[in-house]
């Protein structure tokens, strides 16, 4: 990959050579612009204001120009000399960890190369310390005629670098959230959840362009001299007057998208368990799922309470029963053996008496 850029890398006491090289590519089709009556192609020629005649870009500088009109020329040779220490050098200033790196601020991403075998042993030593302490390095350096921002991390074996925004480049999004009083319920977050769940993750690698590949078929087509592929249907769409039905028809479509279930079935939304929110303005009232959720175990407690009931009487039933059951066996053995000892007597008494 060609260099674009050639410095150091400032890291204390301690200068590691590099190469600057891009990290992304770009894949978009480009056009031309024509004479649509024959398609003959449109230029734009650098004139001179002055001369009045079209001038090669070896006769084209670079100049500032001040807000009176006055053209103030400037050379790369000044600025090779400009007076900070980041005209050929990335300057690591900090050490933080990546989280606290607003998405905002994030463009331009490059890779940097070690420079010659000298470069090898401090650049290892950097990616080692960046990989152990699980942060990335804040930089300043110098490109295109201005100081930037930068973001080293560690990507593979390698140092990339992001470019940052400076902070105040950043807009603050005020007055950009809805500025009316919308309520959301419970059910709703409950199918929000639940359609996040059903389309579940992705992996990037299987994203690519579909707007590049339909417009490489219609070139392709034109090409030939064949007709252009017709455009699929619009996706049918409106205002959303239920949102509740809406959100439901979309986890089912995604449901049936991913192969369960069949057309017919209704989408299952279980209740994920609370999240953690920030205090709101209902003076510390419960939601109305907390709120059902109580009232239900309350009315459960008692039914619980007199089954436990119920059962010890059962049990104690049972025991005076089989209580009574042997009493009345006892009782009937006593009389039994009583009525033996009986019957002999009185038969010798008889006899006797004859």
């Amino acid at each position: 990959m060609r260099s674009i850029w050639n410095g150091a890398i400032s890291f204390g006491l301690v200068s590691i050579p590099i190469k600057l090289v891009n990290a992304t590519e770009s894949h978009a089709i480009s056009f031309r612009q024509i004479h649509t009556e024959d398609n003959g192609r449109i230029r734009y020629r650098k004139v001179c204001e002055l001369e009045e005649r079209e001038v090669a870009q070896a006769e084209i500088g670079k100049a500032y120009e001040d807000a009176d009109g006055t053209i103030i020329p400037i050379t790369d040779e000044d600025l090779s000399h400009l007076p900070i220490p980041t005209a050929r050098t990335i300057e690591i200033v900090a050490f933080v960890p990546a989280d606290r790196i607003d998405p905002l601020q994030m463009g331009a991403a490059y890779y940097l190369a070690a420079s010659g075998a000298p470069a090898a042993k401090p650049y290892t030593l950097l990616r080692e310390a960046l990989k152990r302490s699980n942060k990335v390095a804040i930089a300043k350096y110098a490109l295109r005629g201005r100081e930037r921002l930068g973001m080293l991390r560690v990507v593979g074996d390698a140092i990339a670098m992001h470019g940052l925004l400076w902070p105040d480049e950043v807009r603050a999004p005020e007055g950009l959230a809805p500025d009316v009083p919308v309520t959301i319920r419970d059910k709703e977050l409950d199918l929000a959840d639940a359609l996040m769940d059903t389309l579940g993750e992705v992996d990037l690698e299987d994203l690519h362009d579909e707007y590049r590949e339909a417009l490489e078929e219609v070139i392709a087509a034109k090409a030939s001299g064949e007709a252009p592929p017709e455009a699929p249907a619009p996706a049918a769409g409106g205002k959303v007057l239920d949102l509740m039905a809406a959100l439901e028809n979309s986890v089912r479509a995604a449901r049936e998208s991913r192969g369960a279930p069949p057309s017919g079935a209704q989408a299952e939304v279980r209740s994920l368990p609370p999240r953690r929110s920030a205090p709101k303005e209902t003076g510390g009232k419960k939601s109305t799922s907390t709120a059902r959720k109580t009232a239900a175990a309350k009315k459960t407690a008692p039914a619980r309470k007199s089954t436990s009931k119920a059962a010890e009487g059962a049990k104690k039933t049972a025991a005076s029963k089989r209580t009574e059951t042997a009493a009345s066996k006892r009782t009937a053995k006593n009389s039994e053996s009583t009525a033996k000892k009986t019957s002999p007597k009185k038969t010798t008494s008889r006899r006797r008496t004859a």
